[in-house]
């Protein structure tokens, strides 16, 4: 029978197996960014990333689940595309925010990040070229949609959405006291309070002093620093802040969800499970928007969402987002849009994207 130190020397033996390995996949990494940079294609490539994890899911791994499996070589993926060229993410800041959490799910820790103070700023990182991607919030399930992401997508044309991650949210409650009895002030943003009322009801927690932040994780930093305090905020901003859980997922709605969105500037290439994102002004007429949503079921092509957005530089006037299965080179896509432009709508492309959502 093996022993500790057997099995030990076992998964040692292993390891090095597994680095000689990820160092062989390395190599044929920096020759296809030599390719990449010659010809100047794009580094980041979600649908392959995709099929590269879907065949290994359908390798029917013993101990790794899905989850597992995505961890691992989303990691792998990030220190590849680092090797054929250095990444900067820009993201709704500061660190330890859900946004951040979303943006190293997918650009592993080995990028560099870039955390500001406005969903406009990360466009204008982009559109100054000062950043190769932006990760942003578009909309939350309880929340609704995030007019600023809409707006900007409006106003930057070169901007492009070229991923979409759905993230579920949980929110943490943390502190450095060991006792919940000798809390007297919880810090957080007051929505991430107002998702979690029913836990602090249940513990007595709903009389105590709330101190609202402009951010979970800025919650997370001042109960590191104040005594007799709590937080209610991210996994990430409490391992950041080196801050204690005391509990878990505990918001009111476990079903909590957040989808955000990767912007650059590039289109991506066709697959079988693409989205496609525009923002229409229709045509000034009775039933118009009517029309514009009627050619689209004409040819079959399912609307996923519908957003109104005030147009702020002229009175009463709206402008529509709009998500739809397909990819905008896809025939029946390219019909509806040239039909919608004839009749005098106008629309804007805002980028196609692998469907994210797997729900």
């Amino acid at each position: 029978m093996q022993n500790i130190d057997d099995l030990r020397g076992c998964i040692d033996g292993v390891d090095n197996q597994i680095l000689k390995l990820l160092d062989e996949r390395m190599g044929y990494v920096k020759k296809i960014g030599e390719l990449k940079n010659s010809s100047g294609a794009t580094i980041y490539r979600p649908e392959r990333e995709k099929a590269i994890i879907s065949r290994l899911e359908s390798e029917h791994s013993y101990n790794l689940g899905k989850k597992a499996i995505e961890a691992i070589f989303f990691e792998i993926f990030s220190v590849s595309r680092n090797l054929e060229k250095p990444q900067v993410v820009a993201f709704l800041g500061p660190f330890g925010t859900y946004t951040h959490q979303a943006a190293k799910s997918r650009f592993g820790a080995v990028s560099t990040y870039l955390p500001l103070a406005s969903i406009e700023a990360v466009f204008k990182e982009l559109d100054n070229k000062e950043a190769r991607y932006g990760v942003v919030p578009i909309e939350n399930n309880t929340e609704g949609g995030v007019g600023a992401t809409f707006d900007c997508l409006g106003e930057y044309e070169g901007i492009k959405i070229v991923a979409e991650i759905y993230m579920d949210i949980h929110h943490c409650f943390v502190s450095n006291e060991e006792n919940i009895k000798d809390i007297d002030k919880i810090y957080s943003h007051p929505q991430g309070y107002n998702q979690c009322l029913k836990f602090l009801e249940d513990h007595g927690l709903n009389e105590i002093e709330f101190i609202p932040t402009k951010s979970t994780a800025l919650a997370a930093k001042m109960a590191a620093q104040t005594p007799n305090s709590a937080a209610i905020c991210s996994q990430i901003a409490a391992n950041i802040f080196k801050v204690p859980m005391m509990f878990e997922t505990i918001e009111d709605n476990l079903a909590n969800r957040t989808r955000f969105f990767i912007l650059s500037d590039f289109k991506n290439a066709k697959t079988n499970h693409d989205k496609t994102s525009i923002m229409a002004k229709t045509d000034h007429k009775p039933g118009a928007l009517v029309e514009l949503l009627q050619m689209f079921r004409n040819e079959g092509i399912n609307l996923t969402k519908l957003e109104s957005r005030p147009i702020k530089k002229k009175d009463f006037k709206t402008n529509f987002y709009i998500d739809f299965e397909g990819h905008i080179d896809d025939e029946r896509v390219k019909k509806v849009l040239l039909m919608a432009k004839k009749e005098g709508h106008e629309i804007s492309w805002l980028g196609s994207y692998m469907n994210g959502d797997e729900r």
